[in-house]
């Protein structure tokens, strides 16, 4: 596992002539004890001078690190946690209800996954760590968002009859697929994390993630649902990293639905059955602590890991896509994004967003620009025609570290004119890198992209606003300090959306 440090004459500036220091650490439950020890030499040449005694937690086994998710029906919310309690040991269970009533008991279904489920090193060898055991309940039958707040709590009911307690979260459940009411959303990618304490890692990848996680735990009373579209720990093998992301992040998925994606980081690796054979992001995870880690309602999980899905949130609906699998045409992916784009019903829900982590649509990415293109390679060849014929409005990916907004755009060429308000029929979809979410900044290539709005190389996120059935408001911002940077508003009608658009009508006939 990776280990964390501090220079003793960093802190304290006498240390070489007085021999005193003061380190601060911050540690987690991680399921095990802690020690500290004191090294000379730098890292050229170490030499161990003193171990500190082991320190333990209270209880190391205690359920923690809860974060929510849709369900695959808009009534039901799934909790995932993390614990040292096997089923041999304890039953998980969730207790929940509608605040202020009597609460009901649901069970909880527990994975775990060993070293030989990891595809190479250093997952399979230096980088290895017991994960412990991931637990997730379904609570279903859940009323509309703007009845009640729920409550929870997960546990583990010991052989003895004694249950061990997680503290209290609340919650609100989904609104109902079409419900005109207030509906924010955020999105973005490549967060990683960070430590809070200063202490530095071996790999420290990921400089402004705290800004991200901060403004969004400042900010929770002022959103509804959070995708994290790829990028989320960054362990790349080391699989400690899990558990300092997954609570670093808790204040934010134990109240709101957290929704991920797949991405190269957590996928990628050579004969593991990634799109990417020749990549080896993910240090060897090739899925597994992700995919367990975090629920997607995804209809075939136990294929290989397939992680696209589709999920929708009151006037929004939801087509997440799996970048590290095949999605070109005739493809099972391509099959499934067809199905997902083509099965709203655009009256009641009027808002169609796509994502995927590799930026399958624009960007003037330098990195792309010096392969000779400005997305993945055949991304936009095969999947432009399904955003155009199903109109998605807007569609979102991270992998490239910065933030970009295209215009409306269909085959290389702006079909709106407008910068900041678009009315009427959109003709084009309008794409966005969001992929600033807390590690190291991408540069952007110095040729002209004309279609290219608004660039920023910041960490930073988007917000989405659902005011009504007509008024989509979005809006970039940085994470340094929460303020908006850019932002564009889309107003129309669903006629607007029947419109017959460029490579996007239905078949016509003039018989009467």
């Amino acid at each position: 596992m990776r280990r964390r440090y501090k220079y003793a004459n960093h802190s304290t500036a006498d240390y070489v002539r007085r021999g005193k220091a003061t380190l601060s650490f911050q540690i987690i439950n991680q399921r095990a004890d802690f020690s500290f020890a004191l090294f000379t030499g730098g890292f050229k040449n170490p030499k161990l001078v003193a171990v500190s005694d082991p320190i333990s937690f209270s209880n190391p086994k205690a359920p923690l690190y809860p974060r929510l998710a849709h369900g695959k029906t808009w009534d039901e919310m799934t909790v995932t946690w993390t614990s040292g309690y096997n089923i041999d040991e304890a039953t998980p269970l969730v207790e929940w209800g509608r605040k202020g009533h009597n609460k009901k008991l649901s069970p909880a279904g527990t994975l775990t996954f060993t070293r030989g489920s990891m595809c190479g090193a250093p997952a399979r060898t230096t980088g290895w760590r017991d994960p412990g055991f991931i637990h997730t309940s379904f609570l279903k039958e859940l009323w509309p968002d703007t009845m009640y707040v729920y409550e929870y709590r997960v546990g583990h009911l010991l052989k003895t009859e004694l249950t061990i307690w997680s503290k209290i979260y609340s919650f609100k459940s989904s609104p109902y697929p079409g419900q005109d009411s207030l509906q924010r959303v955020i999105i973005f990618g490549d967060m990683g994390k960070a430590e809070r304490d200063g202490s530095n890692e071996y790999a420290n990848y990921e400089p402004g993630s705290l800004f991200t996680t901060d403004q969004l735990i400042n900010d929770l009373k002022n959103y509804d649902i959070v995708f994290h579209i790829g990028g989320l720990a960054y362990a790349n093998g080391f699989l400690s990293q899990w558990d300092q992301f997954t609570a670093q992040v808790e204040p934010i998925s134990s109240v709101k639905p957290y929704m991920i994606a797949s991405g190269t980081n957590e996928r990628d690796f050579p004969n593991s059955g990634s799109f990417y054979d020749n990549i080896s992001d993910s240090g060897g995870e090739c899925g597994v602590p992700a995919e367990t880690m975090y629920y997607v309602p995804a209809d075939n999980r136990a294929k290989l890991w397939y992680e696209w899905y589709s999920t929708d949130y009151g006037m929004f609906h939801f087509c997440i896509a799996d970048s590290e699998h095949d999605w070109r045409e005739g493809s099972e992916q391509y099959v499934w994004i067809e199905k997902c784009l083509a099965s709203v019903d655009r009256q009641k829900q009027p808002w169609l967003i796509f994502a995927a982590h590799r930026v399958l649509g624009y960007s003037s990415n330098s990195g792309l620009a010096d392969e000779g293109a400005t997305e993945e390679p055949t991304g936009r060849t095969h999947l432009q025609k399904l955003w155009q014929k199903y109109k998605v409005d807007i569609a979102f990916y991270g992998h490239v570290h910065n933030y970009e907004r295209t215009c409306p755009i269909y085959q290389n060429q702006c079909v709106n004119s407008e910068i900041f308000d678009y009315s009427g029929t959109m003709n084009g979809t309008i794409h966005v890198v969001v992929g600033g979410g807390g590690s190291p900044l991408s540069d952007y290539t110095e040729n002209n992209t004309s279609w290219s709005l608004y660039k920023d190389r910041d960490y930073g996120f988007v917000k989405l606003t659902a005011f009504n059935h007509s008024s989509l408001f979005f809006e970039y911002k940085k994470s340094i300090d929460g303020e908006v940077y850019d932002n564009f508003t889309i107003t129309r009608d669903y006629r607007d959306v029947l419109a017959c658009v460029h490579d996007g009508c239905e078949a016509t006939t003039l018989t009467n």
